[in-house]
Protein backbone atom coordinates (compact mmCIF):
# COMPACT_ATOMS: atom_id res chain seq x y z
CA UNK A 1 0.00 0.00 0.00
CA UNK A 2 1.34 3.22 -0.99
CA UNK A 3 1.16 6.19 1.65
CA UNK A 4 -0.41 9.70 0.09
CA UNK A 5 1.43 12.68 1.17
CA UNK A 6 -1.80 13.49 2.94
CA UNK A 7 -1.66 10.63 5.08
CA UNK A 8 2.10 11.45 5.96
CA UNK A 9 0.93 15.00 6.93
CA UNK A 10 -1.95 13.87 8.96
CA UNK A 11 0.60 12.02 10.74
CA UNK A 12 2.67 14.49 11.26
CA UNK A 13 0.61 16.92 12.54
CA UNK A 14 -0.95 14.83 14.74
CA UNK A 15 2.34 14.13 16.51
CA UNK A 16 3.46 17.99 16.64
CA UNK A 17 0.14 19.14 18.28
CA UNK A 18 0.26 16.15 21.08
CA UNK A 19 4.05 17.53 21.31
CA UNK A 20 3.31 21.08 21.75
CA UNK A 21 0.54 20.51 24.13
CA UNK A 22 2.38 18.34 26.54
CA UNK A 23 5.19 20.68 26.07
CA UNK A 24 2.86 23.67 27.06
CA UNK A 25 1.72 21.31 30.41
CA UNK A 26 -1.80 22.02 28.58
CA UNK A 27 -4.42 19.42 30.20
CA UNK A 28 -6.25 16.81 27.85
CA UNK A 29 -3.73 17.63 24.98
CA UNK A 30 -5.52 14.81 22.54
CA UNK A 31 -8.13 17.58 21.64
CA UNK A 32 -5.03 18.91 20.33
CA UNK A 33 -4.45 15.81 17.90
CA UNK A 34 -8.09 15.92 17.43
CA UNK A 35 -8.06 19.05 16.26
CA UNK A 36 -4.79 18.61 14.01
CA UNK A 37 -7.06 15.63 11.54
CA UNK A 38 -9.87 18.03 10.97
CA UNK A 39 -7.49 20.72 9.96
CA UNK A 40 -5.35 19.10 7.49
CA UNK A 41 -5.80 20.18 3.87
CA UNK A 42 -4.68 19.04 0.69
CA UNK A 43 -3.40 22.18 -0.36
CA UNK A 44 -1.68 25.71 1.38
CA UNK A 45 -4.19 27.94 0.34
CA UNK A 46 -6.86 25.76 2.17
CA UNK A 47 -4.78 25.43 5.05
CA UNK A 48 -4.65 28.83 5.58
CA UNK A 49 -8.84 29.43 4.54
CA UNK A 50 -9.24 26.81 6.97
CA UNK A 51 -7.19 28.37 9.72
CA UNK A 52 -9.75 31.69 9.50
CA UNK A 53 -12.79 29.29 9.24
CA UNK A 54 -11.86 27.37 12.42
CA UNK A 55 -11.08 30.18 14.65
CA UNK A 56 -14.02 31.44 13.85
CA UNK A 57 -16.11 28.34 14.48
CA UNK A 58 -14.38 27.42 17.24
CA UNK A 59 -14.78 30.98 18.72
CA UNK A 60 -18.79 30.51 18.23
CA UNK A 61 -18.40 26.81 20.02
CA UNK A 62 -16.85 28.34 22.86
CA UNK A 63 -18.73 31.22 23.44
CA UNK A 64 -22.34 29.16 22.71
CA UNK A 65 -20.71 26.35 25.35
CA UNK A 66 -19.88 28.70 28.31
CA UNK A 67 -23.10 30.65 27.64
CA UNK A 68 -24.95 27.89 28.02
CA UNK A 69 -23.37 26.15 30.90
CA UNK A 70 -23.56 29.28 32.56
CA UNK A 71 -27.30 29.54 31.82
CA UNK A 72 -28.74 26.40 31.89
CA UNK A 73 -25.91 24.34 33.63
CA UNK A 74 -24.21 21.15 32.40
CA UNK A 75 -26.98 18.70 31.73
CA UNK A 76 -26.63 16.38 28.79
CA UNK A 77 -29.78 17.47 26.80
CA UNK A 78 -28.53 21.00 27.23
CA UNK A 79 -24.91 19.84 25.53
CA UNK A 80 -27.03 18.49 22.86
CA UNK A 81 -29.01 21.64 22.67
CA UNK A 82 -25.90 24.13 22.35
CA UNK A 83 -24.69 21.33 19.60
CA UNK A 84 -27.54 22.42 17.39
CA UNK A 85 -27.14 26.14 18.07
CA UNK A 86 -23.37 26.02 17.17
CA UNK A 87 -24.60 23.96 14.16
CA UNK A 88 -27.61 26.47 12.94
CA UNK A 89 -24.98 29.40 13.12
CA UNK A 90 -22.40 27.68 11.23
CA UNK A 91 -24.67 26.87 8.71
CA UNK A 92 -25.96 30.64 8.56
CA UNK A 93 -21.99 31.77 8.07
CA UNK A 94 -21.88 29.10 5.37
CA UNK A 95 -19.11 27.68 7.45
CA UNK A 96 -20.12 24.37 7.70
CA UNK A 97 -16.73 23.10 7.58
CA UNK A 98 -16.05 24.28 10.86
CA UNK A 99 -19.20 22.24 12.12
CA UNK A 100 -16.95 18.66 13.62
CA UNK A 101 -14.75 20.95 15.00
CA UNK A 102 -16.67 23.49 16.77
CA UNK A 103 -18.82 20.28 17.93
CA UNK A 104 -15.71 19.37 19.64
CA UNK A 105 -15.02 22.41 21.02
CA UNK A 106 -18.27 22.67 22.22
CA UNK A 107 -18.25 19.04 24.66
CA UNK A 108 -15.14 19.61 25.22
CA UNK A 109 -16.07 22.77 27.11
CA UNK A 110 -19.45 22.04 28.66
CA UNK A 111 -18.13 18.38 30.34
CA UNK A 112 -16.13 20.50 32.37
CA UNK A 113 -17.20 21.88 35.66
CA UNK A 114 -16.00 23.16 38.77
CA UNK A 115 -15.30 26.91 40.26
CA UNK A 116 -12.43 27.77 37.83
CA UNK A 117 -15.11 27.08 34.65
CA UNK A 118 -13.97 29.94 32.54
CA UNK A 119 -10.23 29.51 33.16
CA UNK A 120 -10.41 25.88 32.09
CA UNK A 121 -12.52 26.67 28.89
CA UNK A 122 -10.15 28.67 27.34
CA UNK A 123 -7.32 26.36 28.05
CA UNK A 124 -9.94 24.16 26.26
CA UNK A 125 -10.42 26.69 23.50
CA UNK A 126 -6.74 26.67 23.41
CA UNK A 127 -5.58 23.30 23.32
CA UNK A 128 -8.03 22.84 19.97
CA UNK A 129 -6.79 25.80 18.22
CA UNK A 130 -3.14 24.76 19.10
CA UNK A 131 -4.33 21.63 16.39
CA UNK A 132 -5.36 23.89 14.02
CA UNK A 133 -2.22 25.91 14.18
CA UNK A 134 -0.06 22.67 13.95
CA UNK A 135 -2.07 21.11 11.13
CA UNK A 136 -1.05 24.74 9.48
CA UNK A 137 2.45 24.81 10.18
CA UNK A 138 2.83 21.04 8.53
CA UNK A 139 0.76 21.84 5.62
CA UNK A 140 2.91 25.00 5.02
CA UNK A 141 6.37 23.23 5.61
CA UNK A 142 6.19 19.49 5.18
CA UNK A 143 5.94 17.50 1.45
CA UNK A 144 4.39 20.45 -0.47
CA UNK A 145 2.06 19.40 -3.08
CA UNK A 146 2.90 19.21 -6.50
CA UNK A 147 -0.35 19.72 -8.16
CA UNK A 148 1.09 20.23 -11.69
CA UNK A 149 2.81 17.06 -11.88
CA UNK A 150 -0.16 14.73 -10.74
CA UNK A 151 -2.36 16.78 -13.21
CA UNK A 152 -0.09 17.10 -16.05
CA UNK A 153 0.20 12.67 -15.99
CA UNK A 154 -3.43 12.37 -15.19
CA UNK A 155 -3.98 14.13 -18.06
CA UNK A 156 -1.35 12.11 -19.77
CA UNK A 157 -2.40 8.65 -18.74
CA UNK A 158 -5.94 9.55 -19.49
CA UNK A 159 -5.73 10.36 -23.03
CA UNK A 160 -3.74 7.40 -23.81
CA UNK A 161 -6.04 5.37 -22.35
CA UNK A 162 -8.26 6.97 -24.80
CA UNK A 163 -6.47 6.59 -28.16
CA UNK A 164 -5.93 3.07 -27.23
CA UNK A 165 -9.35 2.26 -27.05
CA UNK A 166 -10.08 4.53 -30.25
CA UNK A 167 -7.67 3.19 -31.99
CA UNK A 168 -8.50 -0.75 -31.33
CA UNK A 169 -12.70 0.26 -31.55
CA UNK A 170 -12.00 1.63 -35.67
CA UNK A 171 -10.29 -1.31 -36.17
CA UNK A 172 -12.74 -3.41 -34.66
CA UNK A 173 -11.06 -5.40 -32.26
CA UNK A 174 -12.76 -4.19 -29.11
CA UNK A 175 -14.57 -6.26 -26.67
CA UNK A 176 -18.57 -4.26 -26.25
CA UNK A 177 -18.69 -4.80 -22.96
CA UNK A 178 -14.68 -4.47 -21.03
CA UNK A 179 -15.09 -0.98 -23.34
CA UNK A 180 -18.17 -0.24 -21.98
CA UNK A 181 -16.85 -1.07 -17.80
CA UNK A 182 -13.53 1.51 -19.09
CA UNK A 183 -15.79 4.15 -20.67
CA UNK A 184 -16.96 4.54 -17.02
CA UNK A 185 -13.69 4.47 -15.48
CA UNK A 186 -12.64 7.09 -18.00
CA UNK A 187 -15.63 9.25 -17.14
CA UNK A 188 -14.55 9.13 -13.06
CA UNK A 189 -10.98 9.76 -13.87
CA UNK A 190 -12.56 12.91 -16.19
CA UNK A 191 -14.08 13.85 -12.48
CA UNK A 192 -10.75 13.34 -10.67
CA UNK A 193 -9.32 16.05 -13.51
CA UNK A 194 -11.66 18.68 -12.65
CA UNK A 195 -10.73 18.17 -8.70
CA UNK A 196 -6.81 18.44 -9.56
CA UNK A 197 -7.08 21.10 -11.66
CA UNK A 198 -8.78 22.84 -9.30
CA UNK A 199 -6.09 21.95 -6.96
CA UNK A 200 -3.34 23.09 -8.83
CA UNK A 201 -5.46 26.43 -9.62
CA UNK A 202 -5.63 27.05 -5.56
CA UNK A 203 -2.10 26.85 -5.37
CA UNK A 204 -0.54 29.99 -4.55
CA UNK A 205 3.03 31.58 -5.38
CA UNK A 206 5.22 33.59 -3.50
CA UNK A 207 6.43 36.02 -6.83
CA UNK A 208 4.97 37.90 -9.37
CA UNK A 209 6.39 36.22 -12.11
CA UNK A 210 5.25 32.69 -10.97
CA UNK A 211 1.80 34.55 -10.99
CA UNK A 212 2.29 35.04 -14.70
CA UNK A 213 3.34 31.48 -16.04
CA UNK A 214 1.04 29.97 -14.02
CA UNK A 215 -1.70 32.03 -15.19
CA UNK A 216 -0.65 30.92 -18.93
CA UNK A 217 -0.44 27.34 -18.11
CA UNK A 218 -4.40 27.58 -16.26
CA UNK A 219 -5.22 27.84 -19.80
CA UNK A 220 -3.55 25.57 -21.26
CA UNK A 221 -4.32 22.80 -18.74
CA UNK A 222 -7.72 23.65 -18.50
CA UNK A 223 -7.72 23.25 -22.22
CA UNK A 224 -5.81 20.13 -21.96
CA UNK A 225 -9.12 18.81 -20.39
CA UNK A 226 -11.14 19.81 -22.38
CA UNK A 227 -9.68 18.23 -25.49
CA UNK A 228 -9.40 15.31 -23.20
CA UNK A 229 -13.14 14.92 -22.67
CA UNK A 230 -13.51 15.38 -26.17
CA UNK A 231 -11.44 12.68 -26.55
CA UNK A 232 -13.85 10.48 -24.43
CA UNK A 233 -16.76 11.77 -25.50
CA UNK A 234 -15.85 10.53 -29.00
CA UNK A 235 -14.71 7.09 -27.82
CA UNK A 236 -18.30 7.13 -26.44
CA UNK A 237 -19.94 7.52 -29.91
CA UNK A 238 -17.91 5.23 -31.40
CA UNK A 239 -18.71 2.86 -29.38
CA UNK A 240 -22.27 3.26 -29.27
CA UNK A 241 -22.53 3.39 -33.33
CA UNK A 242 -20.13 1.12 -33.80
CA UNK A 243 -22.80 -1.35 -35.90
CA UNK A 244 -24.09 1.58 -37.92
CA UNK A 245 -20.05 2.49 -38.64
CA UNK A 246 -19.37 -1.03 -39.80
CA UNK A 247 -21.70 -0.77 -42.58
CA UNK A 248 -20.75 2.19 -44.18
CA UNK A 249 -18.48 1.93 -47.54
CA UNK A 250 -15.02 0.95 -46.87
CA UNK A 251 -13.44 3.95 -48.68
CA UNK A 252 -15.41 6.37 -46.02
CA UNK A 253 -14.02 3.69 -43.32
CA UNK A 254 -10.60 4.09 -44.48
CA UNK A 255 -10.81 8.11 -44.43
CA UNK A 256 -12.18 7.57 -41.26
CA UNK A 257 -9.30 5.28 -39.78
CA UNK A 258 -6.77 7.05 -41.28
CA UNK A 259 -8.05 10.55 -39.78
CA UNK A 260 -8.50 9.43 -35.91
CA UNK A 261 -5.19 7.72 -35.81
CA UNK A 262 -3.43 11.04 -37.20
CA UNK A 263 -5.56 12.71 -34.15
CA UNK A 264 -4.17 10.25 -31.74
CA UNK A 265 -0.58 10.60 -33.00
CA UNK A 266 -1.12 14.85 -32.92
CA UNK A 267 -2.73 14.23 -29.49
CA UNK A 268 0.31 12.49 -27.80
CA UNK A 269 2.81 14.47 -29.39
CA UNK A 270 1.26 17.97 -27.94
CA UNK A 271 1.16 16.64 -24.76
CA UNK A 272 5.45 15.65 -25.15
CA UNK A 273 5.83 18.92 -26.68
CA UNK A 274 4.48 20.78 -23.65
CA UNK A 275 7.14 18.77 -21.63
CA UNK A 276 10.13 19.04 -23.70
CA UNK A 277 10.35 15.82 -25.21
CA UNK A 278 9.78 16.57 -28.48
CA UNK A 279 10.01 20.18 -30.23
CA UNK A 280 7.55 20.20 -32.74
CA UNK A 281 3.91 17.65 -33.58
CA UNK A 282 3.73 16.35 -37.18
CA UNK A 283 1.82 17.66 -39.26
CA UNK A 284 -1.52 15.54 -40.84
CA UNK A 285 0.11 13.09 -43.44
CA UNK A 286 -0.50 13.53 -47.31
CA UNK A 287 -3.21 10.67 -47.87
CA UNK A 288 -5.23 12.06 -44.79
CA UNK A 289 -7.77 13.91 -45.22
CA UNK A 290 -8.41 17.19 -42.71
CA UNK A 291 -11.72 18.14 -40.97
CA UNK A 292 -13.15 20.25 -43.85
CA UNK A 293 -12.63 17.13 -46.50
CA UNK A 294 -13.79 14.65 -44.33
CA UNK A 295 -16.80 16.10 -43.62
CA UNK A 296 -17.54 16.89 -47.51
CA UNK A 297 -16.72 13.34 -48.22
CA UNK A 298 -19.41 12.71 -45.82
CA UNK A 299 -21.95 14.81 -47.19
CA UNK A 300 -21.00 13.14 -50.74
CA UNK A 301 -21.43 9.63 -49.35
CA UNK A 302 -24.48 10.73 -47.53
CA UNK A 303 -26.48 12.39 -50.65
CA UNK A 304 -25.80 8.80 -52.49
CA UNK A 305 -27.02 6.63 -49.94
CA UNK A 306 -29.30 4.04 -50.11
CA UNK A 307 -32.54 3.80 -48.20
CA UNK A 308 -32.25 1.75 -46.11
CA UNK A 309 -28.74 3.18 -45.08
CA UNK A 310 -30.38 6.52 -43.61
CA UNK A 311 -30.40 5.25 -39.97
CA UNK A 312 -26.49 4.37 -40.34
CA UNK A 313 -25.77 7.73 -41.87
CA UNK A 314 -27.45 9.98 -39.12
CA UNK A 315 -25.45 8.10 -36.11
CA UNK A 316 -22.70 8.53 -38.19
CA UNK A 317 -23.34 12.56 -38.74
CA UNK A 318 -23.00 12.48 -34.81
CA UNK A 319 -19.50 10.60 -34.73
CA UNK A 320 -18.14 12.54 -37.63
CA UNK A 321 -19.54 15.62 -35.74
CA UNK A 322 -17.25 14.40 -32.82
CA UNK A 323 -14.31 13.71 -34.86
CA UNK A 324 -14.16 17.40 -36.08
CA UNK A 325 -15.36 19.49 -32.45
CA UNK A 326 -11.96 17.25 -30.92
CA UNK A 327 -10.08 18.24 -34.35
CA UNK A 328 -10.88 21.79 -33.57
CA UNK A 329 -10.19 21.21 -30.15
CA UNK A 330 -6.58 19.70 -30.71
CA UNK A 331 -5.86 22.64 -32.80
CA UNK A 332 -6.74 25.21 -30.38
CA UNK A 333 -4.06 23.15 -27.79
CA UNK A 334 -1.23 23.04 -30.17
CA UNK A 335 -1.48 26.55 -31.24
CA UNK A 336 -1.45 27.94 -27.11
CA UNK A 337 1.29 25.65 -26.25
CA UNK A 338 3.38 26.52 -29.15
CA UNK A 339 2.70 30.15 -28.19
CA UNK A 340 3.36 29.57 -24.45
CA UNK A 341 6.89 27.61 -25.75
CA UNK A 342 7.76 30.42 -28.00
CA UNK A 343 7.45 33.44 -26.36
CA UNK A 344 8.74 34.38 -23.05
CA UNK A 345 10.70 31.36 -22.63
CA UNK A 346 12.67 32.67 -19.63
CA UNK A 347 9.52 32.95 -17.90
CA UNK A 348 7.53 30.11 -18.99
CA UNK A 349 9.23 27.36 -17.68
CA UNK A 350 7.46 23.74 -17.78
CA UNK A 351 9.22 21.86 -14.71
CA UNK A 352 6.99 18.11 -14.68
CA UNK A 353 9.20 15.60 -13.17
CA UNK A 354 8.84 12.13 -13.79
CA UNK A 355 6.11 9.77 -11.97
CA UNK A 356 7.58 7.37 -8.85
CA UNK A 357 7.62 3.89 -9.61
CA UNK A 358 5.76 1.50 -8.15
Amino acid sequence: MKLGARILKTGIAIVLALYLATLLELPSPVFAGIAAVFAVQPTIYRSYLSVIEQVQGNLIGAIIAVLFVLILGHNVVIIGLAGIIVITINLKLKIENTIPLSLVTVIAIMETSGDQFIEFSLIRFSTIMLGVLSAFIVNLVFLPPKYENKLYYKISNMTEEIAKWIRINIRHASEHNTLKSDIEKLKDTAIKLDQLFIMYKEERNYFKKSDLVKSRKLVIYRQMISTTKRALDLLKRLHRYENELSTLPEEFKTNVKQHLDNLMDRHEQVMLKFIGKIKTSEQMDDYCLNRKELFKLFLAYQKNHEADEESAYYHTMQVISAIIEYDEYLEHLDVLITSFLSYHKDENEVTIEEPAKE
